[in-house]
């Protein structure tokens, strides 16, 4: 076992002052990248090295496999390998199991792997569709009910206080629906995940002698992630605890992310109140991320301050956080996918880039860009876009429609008309979740629709068909060791090198269901999660419109207000449509020099594409044109030349993977273009 006080040689002042503080109730509020677990670890070993603690005695709880599995290797390697480092769901399942056949004379009841089946049998029992997107929600929903402590009797009254809406269902319905899902669950002897949780407290409850075993076994607790508490977490730790107060909870205000899903912010906030006589500790040093990245993220909050510490980074210098605007989505996809690979030639490996957005929807643009580019990518806690049911179900509606040759000439009514057989509607359903999600990912396809009309507007159904067909194969670049693609949610407790903050625009940042000052917070508190990923490049990017031409109005999130510089573009007062548009170079989309504007990139940014090349193909294209008497962009637009220049296609199907090249385009002009190609080889 190790030596006591070499536990402590290692720690920072802050952190060996947690340490040592063992006995009584001790608050520690731990900012993003401060080393909160290596405090925590080397408290608990501390105590054990040092007689306070007998080892079987302790019991630290956090939220994920991952962070009990961590935990557990620390304790070990420090000398404390018997001390319990479990979930919450895993400790309590652990003593359920023990102590159900004596205080119930039965066998452990069976646990339901998916609440899906259940809920939508108690759906189909309150008449509601089984629509998939809606199970998942109500799903969702069961969960939250139960750890927010919430019977389904007292649903309806319950939930327009907490604001919660799940799809257009009205909350009468929803409760029903929750009280027959513990119906069927009873009826079938079966319990659910959140049950583990429910039957433990109340065997703890109900059963003295239970419940006095149970604190022989543990008097000293350890939470991590104390923000992300639920009420009924809190409530089994409080009869762990049996009105002794030897615990040690860890968490940052600034990190709660989770009240969706039932977590209270107001657990870890009135911990003080709780235990007046509680030690307080801060973690402010910052081992994770530069000045310039602790500065933002510092900067997020601004002078009010509010709950959480100040982060003071033990970093050296890096780079300034860049905050760039784009004028539409495209336009920011492919710019963050050429960042990319300009970071990447620079040495930083792609598995240690990640792009982080609001929601899942947004993770499309962003598989086709790196896909276009050859950057290979993972999903994290996102499904691939052309993946997801309901998109593999539309592009087969989709597709044997072009075949039956359906379709009125307007691609987007067309579009509109086959996904109504899907219950798309034009506008929004209420509230958020995976109906939600499937309504984004049914629009996109609408939006897709929308940029080939604009394109090419003699496309129909069978030109979009081909045109999703090369999306998906562009996008299918997943690897194990590619950037990382996923929501703000997802990304909290990773880090990476280099973090592109992306979509942050108001609208998506906060989200639109943000309606009032506590929601608004929440998102403030996502938003500076994602900041605190980044170790040494921190990219934060939003778009003026959705679709390529429209109409950008879209500012960049208010979170942004006390991060910009003062001379940024984005602080500047709106130009008047008469005013010409200043060109940007396409690499660092910085404003153009005159001398640059042919080029259309900066002379020290690297080119994306053989340039030699593209003016063969504007040469050709100039003499198509005029020998048929069209504007040169009817023939190809010069973005298309570009990605031709980029790709330099060999045949056909190459060819015809590029965006912008349909299929008219392709009978038309393939050939010619394919022996340009051959002829600059």
């Amino acid at each position: 076992m190790p030596d006591a006080e070499d536990l402590l040689a290692g720690l920072d002042p802050e952190q060996r002052q947690v340490a040592q503080a063992l006995r009584g109730p001790v608050c520690v509020i731990a900012g993003a990248g401060t080393g909160k677990t290596r405090a925590i670890t080397h408290r608990i070993a501390y105590g054990v090295a040092t007689g306070v603690y007998k080892p079987t005695e302790v019991l630290a709880v956090t939220f994920t496999t991952r962070a009990a599995g961590e935990m557990r290797t620390r304790l070990a390697q420090l000398g404390a390998g018997g001390v319990q480092a479990r979930t919450f769901h895993s400790a309590a399942l652990r003593q359920a199991r023990y102590f159900w056949p004596r205080v119930y004379g039965t066998e452990f009841p069976e646990i339901i792997a998916s609440k899906f089946g259940l809920v939508a049998e108690a759906a189909k029992r309150v008449g509601v569709p089984t629509d998939t997107a809606l199970i998942r929600d109500l799903s969702a929903e069961v969960e939250w009910s139960k750890v927010s402590t919430i019977r389904p009797e007292d649903y309806a009254r319950e939930a327009p206080q907490r604001r919660r809406q799940v799809a257009d269902l009205d909350h009468g319905t929803t409760g029903a629906i929750l009280r027959a899902y513990e119906d069927v669950k009873h009826e079938r002897g079966r319990i659910d995940m959140e049950d583990i949780l429910l039957v433990t407290a109340a065997i703890l409850a109900d059963d003295e002698r239970v419940a006095a075993e149970v604190r022989r076994q543990y008097r000293w607790f350890v939470v991590d992630e104390y923000q992300d508490v639920n009420p009924l977490q809190a409530t089994l730790l409080d009869l762990w605890l049996g009105g002794r107060d030897d615990l040690c909870v860890v968490g940052d205000p600034r990190q709660t992310i989770y009240s969706f899903a039932g977590a209270s912010p107001r657990i870890l906030a009135g911990f003080g109140r709780k235990f007046p006589d509680a030690e307080r500790h801060e973690l402010v040093r910052n081992y994770r991320s530069t000045p310039q990245i602790v500065a933002a993220a510092n900067a997020v909050f601004g002078p009010r301050g509010g709950d959480g510490v100040q982060l003071r980074s033990q970093q050296e210098p890096g780079n300034p956080v860049s905050y760039q605007g784009y004028p539409d989505e495209t336009a920011e996809a492919n710019a963050v996918a050429n960042e990319i690979a300009l970071l990447h030639r620079r040495g930083t490996p792609y598995k240690q880039i990640a792009v982080l957005f609001r929601i899942n929807a947004q993770s499309e643009a962003f598989e086709e860009a790196l896909g276009q580019h050859g950057i290979p990518f993972v999903l994290r806690g996102v499904e691939g876009f052309f993946q997801r049911a309901e998109v593999r179900q539309a592009v087969t509606l989709l597709r044997g429609a072009a075949r039956a040759g359906e379709g009125a000439g307007d691609l987007v009514a067309d579009v509109r008309a086959v996904l109504s057989t899907m219950n798309h509607t034009e506008e929004p359903p209420s509230g958020s979740g995976a109906v939600r999600d499937r309504w984004e990912s049914l629009h996109a396809i609408v939006t897709m629709a929308g940029d080939l009309a604009a394109e090419q507007p003699d496309a129909d159904l069978t030109a979009l068909v081909a045109d999703l067909d090369r999306r998906a194969q562009q996008a299918h670049a997943p690897t194990a060791d590619g950037v990382t693609l996923a929501t703000l949610h997802a990304a909290k407790g990773l880090e990476w090198d280099a973090v592109f903050l992306v979509g942050m625009h108001e609208g998506m940042m906060p989200s639109v269901h943000a309606d009032t000052p506590a929601a608004v917070e929440e998102e403030r508190r996502l938003f500076y999660v994602g900041v605190t990923r980044a170790r040494h490049d921190l990219i934060i990017s939003w778009s003026a419109t959705r679709h390529p031409g429209g109409r950008g109005n879209r500012p960049p999130t208010r979170f942004l207000d006390a991060l910009l510089p003062a001379q940024h573009e984005a602080r500047q007062p709106v130009r008047s449509p008469r005013q010409r548009k200043v060109a940007l170079c396409r690499v660092c989309r910085k404003p153009l020099a005159a001398a640059d504007r042919s080029r259309g990139r900066c002379a020290d940014c690297p080119s994306t594409y053989d340039e030699a090349l593209f003016e063969a193909l504007r040469t050709w294209r100039k003499e198509i044109s005029t020998e048929q008497s069209v504007p040169a962009y009817v023939v190809f637009t010069d973005a298309t030349l570009q990605a031709i220049a980029e790709v330099k296609p060999t045949s056909v199907q190459q060819l015809a993977g590029i965006r912008g090249v349909g299929q008219a385009k392709l009978e038309r002009y393939g050939d010619a273009v394919l022996s340009v190609v051959t002829e600059h080889a």
